[in-house]
């Protein structure tokens, strides 16, 4: 393979995960089987009703950053890292400051740059739009309820009505409280490229002031000459801005049943 094929296949790796692109592996246990609090139905309402809240409420959020992409494989293992500051600013805007970057030049100036141009991308509202988490964009099935002290959580069978490389399919969980996506295991709707013979992504978001934020994301591709790129990117001192608290508008408008 070609510098420029590999150059491709990394891009191709990377472009899988989608914006949000979001994720974090992690060992998780099948649902335990306890009947769920709520319907489906009521499930998709809240969680769709209170993402819609948390959006209006969210004016500005800044993050650190850190990307790694490590491909191992033929014909050679490359690696990276790029520190990050990135900016979001209601209701569309993102900005990224590279602050520091170290390993593979392919993978620093083509692979990484055009994750985030990618981002911002996905962040346009007609791009947006399409790749809410909302029964316009997905179909939705109860896989389970996994009770806690927090409150418990909702597994989610999710499948894409088109395919997109913004969208995915497999599994997310739901705050039973918050009703909002804390985990996410699935893989890209759209196979990015021929080289790509199979992905995973996995997503963990943690609680920032009332808003479900990525706290790492990881995805993982499989190439069918036999390498493997995996993609990290951990998220740190967050600093949000918010026009009210999440919290108490959707206690003061409650929860369906």
């Amino acid at each position: 393979m070609t510098r420029h094929g590999l150059l491709l296949l990394l891009l191709a790796t990377v472009l899988s995960a989608g914006p949000r692109l979001a994720a974090a592996a992690s060992d998780n246990a099948s649902p335990t089987a306890v009947a769920a609090p709520l319907a489906l139905d009521a499930v998709i309402d809240n969680l769709v009703r209170r993402n819609e809240e948390r959006a209006r409420a969210l004016q500005s959020a800044q993050a650190i950053r850190i990307y790694h992409l490590a491909y191992r494989g033929f014909p050679g293992d490359r690696e990276a890292e790029m520190t990050v500051h990135a900016c979001y600013t209601s209701p569309s805007s993102k900005s990224f400051e590279v602050i520091s970057q170290k390993g593979s030049k392919i993978i620093l100036d083509r692979v990484f740059k055009k994750l985030l141009e990618s981002e911002k991308e996905a962040a346009a509202p007609e791009v947006r739009d399409r790749t809410l988490l909302n029964r316009a964009n997905y179909e939705f099935a109860l896989e389970g309820y996994e009770p806690s002290d927090q409150g418990g959580q909702y597994v989610l069978k999710v499948t894409p009505k088109s395919k997109s490389k913004f969208l995915y399919q497999g599994k997310v969980w739901v705050d039973g409280t918050d009703f909002a996506v804390t985990q996410i295991e699935g893989e890209p709707a759209q196979n990015p490229s021929f080289w790509t013979k199979k992905s995973e992504i996995h997503h963990q978001y943690t609680r920032v002031q009332g808003f479900w934020l990525p706290v790492r994301n990881q995805s993982v591709s499989y190439i069918r000459l036999g390498g493997r790129a995996t993609l990290t990117i951990e998220y740190k001192d967050y600093r949000v801005n918010s026009a009210s608290d999440p919290t108490a508008v959707s206690s003061a408008a409650g929860i369906k049943q």
